[in-house]
């Protein structure tokens, strides 16, 4: 996956916020699964994935909820700041597994 940005953050706690509380590590481990699938052929092939992008966290959000990240989704709502905190997390979670 490629480097992580706020924007990045932002898009998939926007996903995040149509989706069901309960869903949201699911969700998140889909995310992070599509974006580093998508790195990983965006640096096999040369190309940008068709269906996810890039490779940032950013793009494959936004293929999976393309309305999502353009929602006006308050950084003061209580229910963003969860979102945002399950992202957060799921990266941290992400990150160690790799390493470990």
């Amino acid at each position: 996956m490629r480097e992580i940005t706020h924007g990045d953050m932002h898009a998939a706690a926007c996903v995040l916020l149509t989706c069901p509380c309960g869903d949201w590590p699911q969700v998140m481990a889909g995310l992070l699964a599509d974006a580093h699938s998508a790195d990983c052929y965006r640096k096999h092939s040369g190309r940008v994935h068709p269906r996810l992008g890039n490779g940032t966290l950013m793009a494959v959000a936004l293929a999976r909820a393309p309305d999502a990240a353009a929602s006006r989704a308050r950084p003061s709502a209580p229910r963003y700041q969860q979102a945002l905190a399950c992202v957060l997390s799921a990266l941290e979670l992400w990150r160690a597994a790799r390493q470990g």
